[in-house]
């Protein structure tokens, strides 16, 4: 952590606070790192431009990312500074958490595998609260450890982190009517591919597959759809399936293996298994009873 951020005072083994106003590290262009640690990072520029999944992210004022170990993380073309840096980052080793509820629950915070695309951008109050969780997480670090030290910091990260997700949740919300139209465009993907002719060739849709489709990440599709319809990702697959496959089975006389084939199933037993718990009765059940 320190190696990477050689100005950074070391003040803890496992997490670090970084003032970026007093930060002024360029990189070649081309530099790939892989973090070994959680990065939260909310600053107004960056000397590098950076690439993170696939798409390349230049700071905006007042924007958020988060990012889990084990990312790579491009920097590229680094730009001649001609603004003032500000803004802060929180970095913390895994170990940190580990055997607390933070690390039993870090992946709840689905956050942390979103595209850089999908920054989470802060109003001015939510600025503010964000920076004063920060400063008490930077003011722990800096405590001589002893037996409350692990205890105290994590539940300042994971106040800091409950508070994104709050704050996640509004941005989906304001951005609702961007997230209809988006809704539509789904709708539109998974009508078409339930319907294409190739079907049992291709097999059933991923949440990969549907988020490509409209250049979101897994994670940050699934928790948007979740918001807007009380269904994620998959969820959402299964349900375009179930309802093509009531239409197959009310429509046709394919048997039920046959049926699951066509809608892409390796196995019949499992598209059985999945209406069933969808529907409450089994394909045939539904078939005599409609």
């Amino acid at each position: 952590m320190y190696r990477l951020l050689p100005q950074a005072r070391v003040k803890h083994p496992l997490g670090a606070v970084v003032d970026f106003s007093q930060f002024s590290e360029q990189f070649n262009s081309g530099t790939k790192v892989t973090l070994g640690f959680y990065a939260l990072m909310f600053k107004n520029f960056c000397p590098n431009k950076m690439k993170y999944g696939q798409q390349t992210y230049d700071f905006q004022d007042g924007s958020l990312i988060c990012i889990a170990p084990r990312q790579v993380i491009s920097l590229d073309e680094p730009t001649q500074l001609d603004v003032a840096l500000w803004g802060w980052g929180v970095f913390f080793h895994p170990d940190l958490i580990r055997g607390t509820s933070l690390g039993r629950t870090i992946k709840e915070y689905s956050f942390f595998s979103y595209e850089t695309h999908e920054a989470l951008h802060l109003s001015e109050k939510e600025k503010q609260n964000l920076s004063e969780l920060v400063r008490k997480i930077d003011a722990e670090l800096s405590e001589n450890i002893d037996r409350h030290s692990q205890r105290l910091i994590v539940s300042a990260i994971e106040l800091l982190l409950n508070y994104c997700t709050r704050y996640y949740d509004r941005q989906f919300i304001t951005r609702q009517t961007a997230n209809q139209d988006l809704l539509t465009k789904i709708e539109t993907i998974l009508t078409s591919y339930f319907q294409s002719a190739d079907l049992s060739k291709k097999g059933l849709p991923s949440v990969k597959y549907l988020a490509d489709q409209v250049f979101l990440s897994p994670n940050y599709l699934s928790d948007l759809l979740k918001k807007e319809t009380g269904m994620n990702a998959q969820d959402r697959i299964h349900y375009y399936l179930i309802e093509e496959a009531k239409t197959l089975l009310l429509g046709t006389d394919k048997s039920v293996g046959e049926l699951a084939f066509s809608l892409g199933f390796d196995y019949p037993q499992y598209f059985s298994r999945l209406f069933k718990s969808k529907t409450g009765v089994t394909p045939l059940e539904f078939r005599h009873t409609n």
